[in-house]
């Protein structure tokens, strides 16, 4: 049984407004510190939970959404790298010094160093320095291989693949650097006893994340757990029977689920419903032309990735009982959102490739353009651009000794962003953020706190958000948003009216976008944001420079 909250909590919540307006600062919380947890999943799309609109069912996340506050507008980067730095790190990617993958590597850029730089801390770094017992499970995908590896940053624990795309002991691997494992800086085969040999990787970084706290819980010390999971990437693999459990749920089609999930999202109140759903993209076909075996090539694709989206919500009920079993759960943040919007990868089709069946541990499958469409329902374009189903993310935060009873299964309107996630740690620990950190001077933080939200109060924001990978750009300032598809004109949208970037008005309020292009201009100055050499994408994100994916619509 959960433990009656203790009092101090409720003391802390009250006095802290007091002591901050005394003391200009952060609250030192001594031994009731939180306990701060983030999952991040990856290339999850907006609505592919079911407290966000999916069709497949997460109890476990509803539930946690339910004791706690679902974001309606919380930004991502539109990539793997570039939002884990900007997560860990409280900056923009290219400040980090990840402007893209951690390939990319540029030692004469501004921005493209393959890792993490100097002028950056991680939270790790931050907490540690403050008393908390740091570990991370996951994917890292930020420079290991350059240099900067999770035990080198701030991490005491750690149980890491290098890149991610790890999901059994024994698969084909693809890419170079899947085949182990990383357990506290030791290279280990993936089937080590060690770690152990049958195992789905979503439940082993959770079980990990665990072991993990419970050595904190030894040392008498708050802690900080950054559990990265590499689901839902390509390849697409869950274990059999989660996939069986799936088959046959999606032949309704991407075009009827996407208003599904649009009418369950607006009686949510997940989106606004002035917000016109946005239309298929031209490069889809429309479900009613598919023969009946692409059909069922097409339920067998979206059975595997149901599968992967319904193994991170056991891994979640997995999470929150161990932590409620060890009495934690109360005074512990817990974070969960995605690292960037759905993954169109893999073209109009997907690809299912490799020997097995569709899922295995030796298949290679993506899921497509046609799913990704219906993943980042209600939104346009998908990872790897910045308009809103690139860079849009379901976020939940649960926190019972820190969020009022009146604030638990609401939803947070305000926009919040990646960048926020460092301030909220440095505010919530009393933790010091510093100008100096292994003899370099470190970027100033550019997020807020989101503490005011769990209490509903305004956001202290007095600067725009901003983004840009691979040359597609966006800036959002209250209402506008100025956003650019690399090498198209700049299109300007009321995101309070038009969300869903329907209605383009840069004719219309000028004025508005050459403000907002001023302030763009002036961040990537600043935040060595490198001009993109090329190449461009496709609208599913493929580069044009290579040959075509292999699909089959």
């Amino acid at each position: 049984m959960q433990r009656t909250p203790p009092l101090a909590p409720i003391l802390r919540l009250a006095v802290a407004p007091l002591l901050l307006l005394l003391g200009g600062g952060s609250v030192a919380w001594g031994a009731s510190r939180p306990n701060i947890v983030v999952v991040l999943v990856d290339d999850m799309g907006f609505s592919d939970i079911g407290c966000y609109g999916s069709e497949i069912p997460t109890p476990h996340l509803d539930a946690l959404a339910a004791g706690g506050l679902r974001f309606t507008q919380f930004y991502n980067t539109p990539r793997c790298s570039p939002t884990r730095a900007s997560l860990l790190t409280g900056l923009y990617p290219h400040q980090a010094g990840m402007g893209w993958l951690d390939a990319k590597v540029e030692p004469s850029s501004q921005g493209f160093h393959g890792k993490l730089l100097p002028r950056c801390v991680t939270m790790a770094e931050v907490l540690r320095e403050a008393g908390y017992f740091t570990a991370m499970t996951g994917k890292w995908h930020l420079g290991q291989q350059n240099g900067t590896p999770p035990w080198e940053r701030g991490f005491t624990r750690s149980l890491n693949s290098r890149y991610g795309e790890v999901y059994f002991p024994k698969e084909y691997d693809r890419r170079p650097g899947t085949d182990h494992l990383y357990l506290n800086g030791r290279e280990l085969p993936k089937d080590s006893p060690e770690i152990g040999q049958d195992w789905y990787s979503t439940d082993l970084f959770t079980d990990w994340g665990l072991k993990f706290v419970d050595e904190a819980r030894a040392e008498n010390k708050p802690f900080f757990l950054y559990i990265a999971q590499g689901a839902v990437h390509f390849p697409l693999r869950a274990p059999a029977e989660s996939i069986e459990r799936n088959r046959g749920k999606h032949l309704d089609g991407w075009d009827l689920l996407r208003e599904r999930r649009h009418a369950r999202q607006i009686e949510l109140g997940i989106v606004d419903s002035q917000w016109p759903l946005s239309p298929r993209p031209a490069d889809c076909p429309a479900w009613d032309t598919r023969t009946a075996d692409r059909k069922q090539r097409f339920d067998d694709i979206m059975a595997v990735y149901a599968a992967m989206v319904e193994q991170i919500d056991a891994s979640i009920g997995k999470l929150v009982a161990g932590l409620k079993q060890r009495g934690e759960l109360d005074n512990t943040l817990i974070l969960f959102l995605s690292d960037n919007g759905g993954n169109a990868e893999g073209g109009p089709g997907g690809i299912t490739d490799g020997e097995g069946p569709i899922g295995g541990p030796q298949s290679y499958v993506l899921l497509g353009m046609n799913w990704a469409t219906l993943a980042n329902t209600p939104f346009r374009r998908y990872k790897h651009f910045t308009h809103e189903g690139g860079i849009s993310t379901a976020a939940i935060a649960h926190w019972p000794a820190g969020m009022g009873t009146d604030r638990r299964g609401g939803l947070e309107k305000q926009p919040a962003h990646l960048i926020d996630v460092m301030a909220t740690a440095v505010d919530l620990t009393g933790a010091k953020y510093p100008a100096q950190f292994h003899g370099a001077a470190i970027l100033p933080m550019e997020g807020v706190s989101l503490r005011p939200a769990f209490a509903g109060q305004p956001l202290e924001r007095r600067r725009p958000l901003f983004w840009e990978h691979e040359g597609n750009k966006a800036v959002r300032l209250g209402r506008w948003k100025l956003v650019q598809k690399w090498q198209d004109p700049w299109e300007l949208y009321d995101i309070d009216a038009d969300r869903t970037e329907q209605h383009n008005l840069i004719a219309e309020r000028r004025d508005v976008a050459v403000r907002l292009e001023k302030e763009w201009n002036d961040w990537a100055q600043r935040a060595f944001v490198d001009p993109w050499p090329g190449p461009d994408h496709t609208n599913w994100g493929q580069d044009i420079t290579t040959p075509p994916a292999r699909t089959a619509n």
